[in-house]
């Protein structure tokens, strides 16, 4: 797409999916100075808002769908973008292209940017259509997940990846009982390091979370049509009042496959966020993309990725230079704990742990031959922000600096 193409006043831009990711490329693009028609098809009946704090802030009261909104109502009539809330895509023409909706008639695009998200998996078990049995995806679910919560009230919640475990934190704090449901050895299996998952176990554990390791969940069972329990494969049943599911999540690139684009868990993209189809971008949650620090293609699930994407999609839309990638990275808050993770771990060779984990603040460092790959860092700020400097610049760091909490993080990067 040439730049005079692409600051054409008539290039008619449609976004599917009002999430962070299709919210902030809408924003952005009027941002960057795009003049054309915008349509921002959303299908749940909330503007486009912030989701972490779903697990957190919301269930503990302390949020509402306004002070999570990434812009208010009116920005979108201010700005020319045609919001269309409670409607969902239902097919892609390309050779027309068009996107069928499920209300009103087709939308014609000359750009089509897709931000359908992800969805939670779902466990295909005996009793997961009681009611009861939740997820946390939308605003929504959590109203349900928080109207379930109380004093005297148990949340079993299978999984215990971040958000199983951010709503269990949040079940304590609202006088409710937790307990952590998993099918591995250790919680957080799949996305931290042991010394993180038994830091973490320990710490809620601590607090009256209590936890089910090893464990596989065989079905939900019920009280006329209300969950009451959670059913193990050792033929234990764990009481509760509500089950919350975090087993992960799929993408829903549903539509772009049957439209022919190509997809490898999610919709495959180039560093400017662009498809197969070189009319057609996808961002965020659905999209599997290069990440060249690493030599590999990801699919990331966080706020950070989205808005690196939703910036590529308005640079390539308005004919501005792409910004660099940036290093990826997500966080979570856990009672009083904030987590956040710079970099990925991938062929790591060598562990080193800065600070005293009794302390609850200290750092993960993930290396590789010397260099960075990724940090950890819980209440370590400096931390954060050093390592994920140098998880950027693949600068070897000195071990014995690392370690050695006499030396601040701005002289380990030097």
């Amino acid at each position: 797409m040439s730049d005079q193409e692409a600051m054409d006043p008539q290039t008619r831009v449609v976004i599917l999916g009002a999430g962070h990711g299709g919210g902030s490329v809408a924003a952005f693009l009027r941002q960057y100075g795009f003049v054309g028609p915008i349509t921002l098809v959303g299908e749940e009946p909330l503007p486009p808002y912030q989701r972490p704090p779903l697990s957190k802030a919301w269930l503990k009261g302390e949020a509402t769908a306004e002070s999570l909104a990434l812009k208010p109502l009116e920005f979108y009539a201010e700005n020319n973008i045609d919001l269309r809330l409670g409607v969902h895509a239902v097919a892609i023409d390309r050779a027309s292209k068009t996107v069928a909706v499920s209300q009103g008639e087709p939308i014609a695009y000359d750009v089509l940017v897709l931000a359908m998200g992800a969805r939670a998996r779902r466990l295909t078990i005996p009793g997961s259509d009681l009611k009861g049995v939740m997820e946390l995806r939308t605003a929504a679910d959590a109203e349900k997940l928080k109207a379930a919560l109380g004093a005297g009230k148990t949340l079993a919640v299978v999984g215990g990846g971040y958000v199983g475990l951010e709503a269990a934190a949040s079940a304590i704090n609202l006088n409710a009982k937790a307990v952590i449901i998993e099918r591995e050895h250790r919680v957080l299996a799949r996305v931290a390091c042991e010394e993180l998952s038994n830091f973490f176990q320990a710490y809620h554990a601590a607090r009256g979370v209590t936890f089910e390791l090893s464990a596989g969940v065989e079905a939900f069972v019920g009280d006329k049509g209300q969950v009451t329990g959670v059913k193990l494969a050792d033929g234990r049943t764990i009481a509760c009042d509500a089950a919350l599911v975090g087993v992960g999540a799929i993408p829903n690139d549903e539509i772009a496959k049957a439209a022919g684009l190509e997809c490898n868990n999610g919709v495959v993209v180039d560093l400017a966020a662009r498809t197969s189809d070189p009319a057609i971008f996808a961002v965020g949650d659905l999209t599997q993309r290069p990440m060249p620090l690493y030599s590999r293609s990801v699919r990331l699930e966080s706020v950070p990725n989205a808005l690196e994407q939703a910036k590529a999609v308005a640079c390539a839309v308005t004919g501005r230079p792409l910004p660099p990638p940036e290093v990826p990275w997500f966080w979570s808050d856990q009672f009083d704990l904030k987590l956040q993770i710079a970099g990925m771990p991938f062929d790591a060779d060598e562990i080193i742990i800065r600070g005293d984990p009794d302390t609850a603040k200290f750092a993960v460092f993930h290396l590789k031959q010397g260099c960075i790959q990724a940090v950890e860092a819980v209440n370590a700020a400096p931390e954060f922000m050093a390592g994920k400097q140098l998880v950027a610049s693949q600068k070897p760091v000195a071990r014995d600096k690392l370690v050695d909490m006499s030396i601040s993080m701005k002289q380990v990067a030097v």
